[in-house]
């Protein structure tokens, strides 16, 4: 069973802005939003640019896995019209744009995505979203450090790591989605989901025609305070032929740029097709836009590149700079238990030699002589002893000196000194020797020991 889609795409420049910088195409085959950024009207520059570039794969024919190949190819080639544009006005560098395709074939979707602008699906009265931001807020929220809650009022919610800007490392995320009839799909940019809920879109979606929905949903965005350019392509899974006909839409800078203008005008624009008349509700030729008349040299961009490389000279000193400082930083909040010799010191910083920087200094002397420690503790000392802080520290200086008070307070052990025994003088015997009687010769006395018990003479060894 073939599926077609009925769409609605609608583009405001918002309450703040002076100029629209969201461009979005809604076609038969191809759902495109992009969102510009950069000054000097550069913003506009870029999404009219990708838009008007990606917007020729509304075609039939591309279907199943060719549709990734597609996808990925408009990109590029959207990325290399960048950088052309940017080469012919140097007063453009540092524009860029997100791109969120979704490519249709009848029977499934394939999905092309780059920055923070969204794709939603609605099913069975469930929203979900496709597309996946390329965003500071969202790798806070992938690592699990903040919730979805605190990233919609995170103050760097618009803080954008991946875009479409000309350079050749701009890849976007590609996938293939399955469709069903009665699927709603829903493109739109930041200023929509950074001040509406997503329950909020939700109830938005699930009632009245793509028309409305977008008209809903511009609605809320604008009572909620946005402060930027709001644009919402919607689409229906039909079965039936969509009643919004085959008739591409273009809205937004793309369809301004195409007039001959920038101003603040922001009605649906049907795009001019190839050889046809403009639709109604805008009007204007896009003839000068076309994507088949654009033309562009498939190369990668040299602009500034000794530039591009001091600036990554700069940045990796930063970091070699930023990190030896939050390196000496860490060590200054370290502290051990060593010597200056004589007495125990209690340190701050590490036990480390770096020619040319002290990374230690003595913090307090203690008054505990090292001469009055066992030999073990000793032995410690004077090798260091780390602590976790300057609490730790004097707890292991406290230890010490109990350790050394013990000592000093045990009785020192003592031995009966042994008698000396006087050499036995030689008798002279007589011509006659009358009988002899047995001579005793005195013993040794045994040596004393502490008769306590308590006094380990190993406990206190090496105490001078």
């Amino acid at each position: 069973m073939t599926l077609s889609l009925d769409y609605a795409a609608l583009s405001d420049v918002g309450r703040v802005r002076r100029n629209n910088e969201d461009s979005a195409y809604a076609g038969p085959h191809l759902l495109l939003l992009a969102d510009g950024m950069g000054g000097a009207a550069a913003g506009e520059v870029a999404s009219s640019a990708a838009v008007q570039v990606i917007r020729r794969l509304d075609k039939p024919g591309i279907t199943g896995p060719d549709m990734m190949e597609a996808l990925a190819g408009a990109v590029h080639r959207a990325n290399e019209r960048l950088s052309e544009l940017v080469e012919e006005d140097p007063e453009r560098e540092g524009m860029g744009s997100t791109v969120t395709a979704l490519l249709f074939d009848g029977e499934q979707l394939g999905l092309a995505h780059l920055g923070d602008s969204r794709a939603y699906r609605m099913r069975d009265g469930l929203l979900y979203q496709l597309s996946h931001d390329h965003t500071f807020v969202q790798s806070l929220v992938d690592e699990g450090r903040i919730s979805k809650e605190e990233a919609f009022t995170h103050p760097h919610r618009n803080l954008i790591l991946r875009v479409l800007d000309g350079r050749p490392d701009s890849d976007p995320d590609l996938e293939i989605l399955d469709v069903q009839a009665g699927d709603r799909l829903m493109l739109c940019s930041d200023g929509l989901p950074d001040y509406v809920s997503e329950q909020v879109i939700a109830t938005s979606m699930a009632e009245g025609t793509p028309d409305s929905v977008v008209v809903d949903l511009i609605t809320h965005a604008l009572e909620a305070g946005s402060n930027d350019n709001i644009t919402c392509v919607v689409a229906d899974v039909v079965e039936t032929e969509p009643s919004s006909g085959t008739q591409p839409q273009l809205v937004g800078a793309a369809a301004e740029l195409a007039q001959g203008g920038t101003g603040p005008a922001t009605a649906t624009m049907r795009a001019q097709g190839d050889g046809g008349a403009g639709g109604g509700g805008g009007g204007g030729h896009g003839h000068g836009l076309d994507p088949e008349e654009l033309r562009y040299a498939p190369q990668a961009p040299k602009r500034f590149l000794w530039l591009r490389r001091l600036a990554v000279v700069v940045v990796i000193l930063g970091l070699i700079g930023g990190g030896g400082w939050f390196a000496y930083n860490w060590t200054q909040k370290q502290y051990y238990v060593g010597t200056d010799g004589d007495y125990v010191v209690i340190f701050k910083g590490v036990d480390q030699v770096v020619p040319g920087l002290d990374l230690s200094s003595v913090y307090e002397k203690q008054t505990l002589l090292v001469d009055k420690l066992p030999t073990y503790s000793r032995e410690q000392v004077e090798g260091t002893i780390q602590a976790d802080d300057l609490a730790a520290a004097r707890q292991i200086v406290s230890e010490l000196q109990h350790a050394a008070d013990e000592c000093a307070a045990k009785p020192k052990p003592t031995t009966t000194p042994k008698p000396t025994v006087k050499p036995s003088t030689p008798v002279s015997t007589p011509p006659k020797p009358p009988a002899t009687t047995p001579v005793s010769t005195p013993a040794s006395t045994p040596v004393s020991t502490p008769s306590n018990g308590t006094v380990n003479p190993d406990d206190c060894d090496g105490v001078r």
